[in-house]
């Protein structure tokens, strides 16, 4: 991981390197300069400079610019025989001389845009042979960091003692990498950041899928085991010249991140502390692995186990759940120490106490998850279950059956009691398990791991349940969509949409809990008063809470609606209005239906009929629980079949979608999604089926000599 300390010391050198891979960087397609990337790179300059950073900028480009102009130059002054039999070979040299000053010429209008001065410095690796030229350069970039002018660090390729500067690597350096390594030992920087085309050191051709990024080099580990691919279509040396410089520089005690000049703000992440590109530092060889290799052993042990569980029989699965409730009964005293650690903490940090109190555990609550886990061992085996028995043909059986989805990766927020639930599904449905807690709950999550873990018996391998505990490790996993099959994230909207946009990974839950409640005209009011206020305040912030309340408007300003709404009110509720009942009732208008106010908001609105409330549903809803409260069976079964909704209602709370509630035994979580699973997902919802197919030596050929019977037969 980047350590913030690097950060902090005096002067930090960026190198834009140039006409290596980091030209990628400088250049688009064409060959001209990309002027966005300049631009980007410029406006991180200037808001390091401001937040009082010394930084110097090494950067190529001046070949490239020079090209470009000498190729227009020739162009425009060529005969038609000239444009017959083109020549377009330049003088490397030569490109550099034109290109210098128009390079220096954009930095310096991007720079002054950004009211912030740059400088220009050529140096050639002749220059550093002189014994005073170390002393007379750190003073001149001194005094120009005292000023709060970035230097801007160039090799002049058009005087440079090397015959050919693209190839020739002779010297004290040979290339913008290998300067800027110069550079930050002689003028001991605290950082070298190098910007390439990529997002940083792969195992292998970026293009390659199964290339893994590595984030932090380990020259013993992974200095021979690199495969570099083919260098960027321009530059001197690729990756592997920025790999040779990186290493360099760490060893003479100079940290250095390769990271993507393609982001806009890379640079500025990595002055965070944020983990971006790859770290090369010189006690890396004692820092424990990559959180990239963590993460996969982790993933690929878990899978493995899976496989190890599946082969148990029902009863043996069965066991390791009782005694998983027996360890969490036999441990209630070191569990509610720890807990109580958590909620320590998170008072002192100033958590709100709703989340405080999602984070408690007291003895009756570990009791009960003790009671719902040997619920769960109770339940029919899922594994293997057959659901289609057909016979294709005489004596060839196909069979449908139930089988474990693979590796579960689950990330939730501030629940320690959810840890157990899931850890029971998945180990109840064959599953692997990979799981990230929220860290306010860190310790709890930890010791519940532990408890649940102790008692897997060494045939099925304790990896089978993983902790993640680092926030970092999940960028990584979300990237192994090769071992990991199903992520489950419950917790924010913000969460579950951060999680869908950033994998590959199938994706399973809601990003909303907009739920509705129907009054209809023939609603009994006093069953209506019982469940609306069930619905939105027995745990207001639950995703099965109602949000808004439709009302039939022949029920508009009538005694029992005047009651419902002031019970409402006494419960805390805030009320706002569509158009409607914003114009009649004079309460607050709302913004938006689909709005986010606080838990304990309410929108309520008017609609002419069941019709009306059904398609307000399918327009603002989203998809998750919905219920219409009427005696009038029409209206009632309408309302069911239309609401395009996970869990649709009559005559009952929404706050009834639970997976507990509907014995599923317990849940992961709820999904909205279509595919798969949809409302509370238990045990079935961790399942896919396979297909089993029983022969006796047929062959296809044709289907020739082949009679289908499809007869549909007995399950037992």
């Amino acid at each position: 991981s980047l350590s913030k300390s690097v950060f902090v010391r005096r002067v930090h050198l960026i190198t834009f390197s140039g006409i290596q891979v980091g030209t990628a960087v400088v250049t688009g397609q064409n060959g001209r300069l990309a002027m966005g990337r300049l631009g980007a790179l410029c406006e991180q300059v200037k808001e390091l400079n401001f937040q009082g950073y010394e930084v110097i900028l090494v950067t190529s480009g001046a070949v490239g610019v020079g090209r470009q102009r000498l190729k227009y130059r020739k162009l425009i002054n060529s005969s038609f025989a000239d444009l017959q039999n083109p020549q377009l070979d330049l003088d490397g040299k030569a490109c550099a001389a034109v290109g210098q000053s128009g390079l220096m010429a954009i930095y310096d209008t991007l720079f002054s845009q950004l009211d912030v001065t740059s400088s220009q410095l050529l140096v050639t690796d002749r220059d550093f042979r002189d014994p005073s030229f170390g002393h007379q350069l750190r003073e001149t970039v001194v005094s120009l960091l005292d000023l709060k002018v970035i230097p801007v660090f160039n090799e002049n390729d058009a005087i440079s003692t090397r015959r050919a500067p693209y190839e020739d690597s002779s010297g004290i350096f040979w290339d913008n990498d290998s300067l800027a390594t110069l550079l930050a030992k002689e003028l001991d920087a605290d950082l070298l950041i190098m910007l390439s085309d990529v997002e940083g050191l792969y195992s292998g051709p970026p293009s390659d899928p199964q290339s893994k990024i590595i984030h932090t080099y380990i020259n013993e580990k992974h200095g021979k085991l690199i495969n570099f691919g083919e260098k960027s279509r321009v530059g001197r040396g690729g990756m592997q010249a920025k790999v040779a410089a990186a290493v360099t520089a760490a060893s003479k005690g100079v940290p250095a991140v390769i990271a993507s000049g393609f982001v806009t703000d890379s640079i500025i992440k990595i002055m965070r502390g944020e983990k971006i590109g790859t770290l090369f530092h010189n006690e890396a060889n004692v820092w424990d692995c990559s959180k990239e290799v963590t993460t996969r052993e982790m993933a690929v042990a878990a899978k493995d186990c899976s496989r190890h569980l599946q082969n148990l029989s029902s009863e043996e699965r069965k066991k390791i759940l009782l005694d998983i409730a027996g360890a969490l009964d036999a441990n209630v005293d070191l569990i509610i120490s720890e807990n109580e650690a958590d909620l320590a903490a998170a008072q002192d940090s100033g958590y709100e106490k709703s989340l405080v109190a999602r984070m408690t555990l007291k003895a009756g609550k570990i009791t009960s998850l003790a009671e719902s886990i040997r619920a769960i061992a109770d339940m029919e085996d899922p594994i293997s279950h057959t659901l289609k028995k057909t016979e294709v043909a005489k004596d060839l059986v196909f069979e449908k059956m139930y089988c474990p989805l693979g590796v579960l990766l689950i990330i939730f927020e501030s629940r320690p009691d959810a840890l157990v639930q899931i850890a029971a599904l998945a180990i109840r449905s064959g599953n692997g398990l990979l799981l990230k807690g929220g860290k306010e709950a860190m310790r709890s999550n930890t010791i519940l791991h532990k408890v649940i873990t102790s008692v897997i018996p060494d045939a099925v391998g304790k990896k089978l349940i993983g902790l993640v505990k680092s926030k970092d490790e999940i960028a990584d996993l979300l990237k192994l969509d090769d071992v990991i099959d199903l992520v489950i994230p419950r917790g924010s909207n913000r969460l579950v949409s951060q999680i869908k946009a950033q994998t590959k990974i199938p994706v399973l839950g809601h990003a909303d809990g907009i739920c509705h409640v129907y009054i209809d005209k023939s609603a009994d009011m006093d069953m209506a008063k019982r469940i609306v206020l069930d619905a939105k305040v027995d745990y207001p912030a639950a995703c099965n809470a109602m949000e808004t309340l439709l009302v039939h408007k022949d029920l508009n300003k009538t005694e029992g609606l005047d009651d419902l709404l002031m019970e409402l009110a006494k419960e805390g509720v805030v009320i706002y209005g569509g158009p409607v009942a914003h114009d009649t009732l004079k309460v607050p208008k709302v913004d938006s239906f689909h709005h986010e106010y606080s838990s304990m908001a309410c929108t309520l609105e008017f609609v002419d009929d069941v019709q009306s409330a059904i398609d307000h549903i399918n327009r603002y809803g989203s998809a998750h629980t919905d219920c219409i409260i009427t005696t009038d069976k029409r209206s009632a079964d309408t309302f069911l079949q239309q609401v395009d909704s996970a869990a649709v209602f009559h005559n009952a709370s929404t706050r009834f979608c639970d997976g507990t509630r509907f014995g599923l035994g317990a849940e992961v979580g709820i999904s909205t999604g279509r595919i798969h699973a949809r409302g509370p997902v238990g045990v079935d919802g961790l399942l896919t089926t396979r297909c089993i197919l029983r022969g006796s030596g047929q062959v296809v050929n044709g289907d020739k000599g082949v009679v289908y019977t499809h007869k549909d037969l007995p399950l037992q």
